[in-house]
């Protein structure tokens, strides 16, 4: 696959997959430990600055203060992405993203990428790559393409036969249904094109319904 000239301001669908299929996630801890990463890493904040704050909230944690210091520090970094939708499965991640930094996605891709790995490999006693390659990606076109991969990934999990769409934890679904308020994601740019929950949630079932027929349209931006 050609390598992607990103933009500033524009989508993209990022996905990748464990290595020969590989789990990447085995229980709630890896997919918590993604997650964080997608949290944290979406700024230039470096490792030594996360400790050093991390290092301050155990601090006043022990004076029952309320202040979280890393929160608030990465709170004031300019992000490299707007996380719009995810899903994470056992042997791969979908990731729907807003560039909002020149050369924003690469660079976070290679900081989730690394150091989850680093992670996994640490802790399952491993070594080597664990994701098959570098990630792939599809750049959004059309307004139509954005709303489709957003149900797409929301629905990933149903689609996969793992869980029902809205019972999965491991996706921003919950958020979009607003069983959730994580600020992690940002999901108005989507919910804005429906006149409330409940429609998205009917299209979204109708997504994840004819997940096995994708129009051409929709497949060059699908990616599995």
């Amino acid at each position: 696959m050609p390598r992607i000239q990103f933009q500033n301001n524009y989508y993209y669908h990022i996905f990748n997959r464990g290595v020969d299929k590989r789990k990447v996630f085995c229980d709630k801890k890896d997919y918590s430990n993604f997650l964080i990463r997608l949290n944290i890493l979406n700024n230039n904040s470096k490792f030594e600055e996360r400790i050093y704050y991390r290092n301050k909230d155990k601090a006043k944690k022990e004076f029952n203060s309320k202040a979280l210091e890393l929160n608030s520090f990465l709170g004031g970094l300019p992000k490299y992405t707007n996380i719009i939708a995810y899903c994470l499965n056992p042997n791969h991640y979908h990731l729907l993203l807003k560039q909002k930094q020149e050369n924003g996605i690469p660079i976070f891709m290679h900081k989730i990428g690394t150091g989850y790995t680093n992670y996994f490999n640490k802790r399952y006693g491993r070594s080597g790559s664990l994701f098959q390659g570098r990630y792939k990606c599809a750049p959004i076109k059309t307004d139509k393409q954005l709303l489709y991969v957003s149900a797409y990934i929301n629905g990933n999990a149903e689609i996969h036969k793992i869980a029902k769409a809205e019972n999965w934890p491991w996706s921003s679904y919950q958020d979009y249904l607003g069983k959730r308020n994580s600020d992690l994601i940002n999901k108005k740019v989507i919910l804005n094109e429906f006149e409330n929950i409940k429609d998205y949630q009917e299209y979204t079932s109708e997504v994840i319904r004819d997940s096995s027929g994708i129009k051409e349209e929709m497949r060059k931006c699908i990616l599995e």
